[in-house]
């Protein structure tokens, strides 16, 4: 069966601009899980409101607030986790400057448009939800009944865990975490195993390149609850940049081996994927390559010679001068005579791709 290139608009459905949308939100709401962290004045509050059983109802105004809130009186001072607590005890909503900064009114009414849909039941928590709605703010109700904060952004929804059970999912996220990160290790030594041996085919380059993405999708995972944990998170956010190394850097260097100056867009086609369609590693190398996926090809060998003790201008003169990894393996020592320009550049060329191979074959890490 002859191979043929395959039409990619037809396959990358799944990759469209509501990812980019999705990510843009997703780093306004982080920015929103940073102000209610744990070690925070505000989250100081919080705390303190479940502790003594106490209801409250914060808005956070953003300019949009006047047409929905009737009475209270003003207060425009700088805002403290005891003065929350303190006007928490009467009754009505508590308004904050947008960067919680400061208190500007307490014991107000919030009148939003009864005609937004709402889950909740409790007056407090259906005036947090519908004024969060429509106002595009952020609101946040205690529920002393039953003790637990509920924190809405725009049409968001989002609870608001105790430090421990948080604690305790980030640590089994980092578990598995663990677990793709030796996956991708063992696919990583087997491409430098296949590229040395000149036998690499795309689907062993898409393997590896799906699992770093997969990576970095739990550790964003990770890092959403280093956010919620605050100081608290210490050891795990150095357990992460300990598991993380240097994935990024290696997935780049394989891309800049088979993508060459277009690397960067290879990249960008990556991180639009959703997860779904990440999955199946089939995509991938119709997406990137265009190609069927057991077919053989060779790295430019950027990656595995920036792994030797060769100066970088003689790396850089292999690459330029040979189309790719496997013709430089292949060479004659005529021909690399011609481009290292002495037998002793060659010799040191052969004995540093030698023992590159027996790293390699004795399973020890490049």
């Amino acid at each position: 069966m002859a191979n043929k290139k395959i039409n990619s608009e037809d396959l990358f459905s799944s990759v469209s601009d509501s990812v980019i949308e999705g990510k843009k939100f997703e780093k306004d709401f982080v920015n929103v899980l940073k102000m209610v962290a744990p070690g925070t004045s505000l989250r100081i509050a919080l705390d303190d409101l479940l502790r003594a059983k106490m209801g409250a109802l914060i808005v956070f105004d953003n300019g949009n607030i006047n047409p929905l809130a009737e009475g209270g009186f003003k207060i425009n001072s700088k805002f403290s986790s005891q003065k929350l607590v303190e006007l928490c005890k009467m009754d009505g909503a508590i308004l904050v400057s947008y960067d919680a900064k400061d208190i500007l009114s307490a014991n107000t009414l919030l009148v939003p448009d009864s005609s937004i849909f709402t889950k909740e039941t409790g007056t407090r928590h259906k005036a947090a939800e519908r004024t969060a709605n429509q106002a595009n703010t952020i609101a946040i109700a205690v529920s002393e009944r039953k003790n637990k904060i509920s924190l809405y952004y725009g049409k968001t929804y989002y609870q608001l865990e105790r430090s421990s059970e948080i604690l305790r999912r980030a640590s089994e996220t980092l578990q598995i975490l663990e677990k793709q990160r030796d996956v991708f290790d063992e696919f990583l030594e087997n491409l430098n195993s296949l590229e040395l041996q000149r036998i690499s085919t795309i689907n062993d380059v898409c393997s590896v390149l799906q699992r770093a993405e997969i990576i970095k999708r739990v550790e964003a995972i990770v890092q959403r609850y280093l956010i919620e944990l605050g100081r608290e998170g210490m050891i795990v956010r150095m357990r992460l940049k300990e598991l993380m190394g240097t994935l990024e850097k290696e997935e780049e260097l394989v891309l800049k081996d088979y993508f060459g100056s277009n690397h960067s867009n290879s990249l960008d086609i990556l991180e639009k994927m959703d997860f779904d369609f990440l999955l199946e590693p089939l995509n991938i190398s119709r997406i990137l390559f265009e190609e069927l996926h057991d077919k053989s090809v060779s790295p430019k060998g950027m990656r595995l010679l920036g792994k030797t003790n060769l100066l970088e201008r003689y790396v850089d003169l292999l690459i330029g001068n040979f189309e790719n990894f496997n013709d430089i393996l292949s060479a004659k020592n005529e021909k690399l005579l011609e481009v290292l320009e002495s037998e002793a550049m060659v010799s040191f060329f052969r004995e540093e791709i030698y023992n590159l191979k027996e790293k390699v074959s004795l399973g020890r890490r490049i």
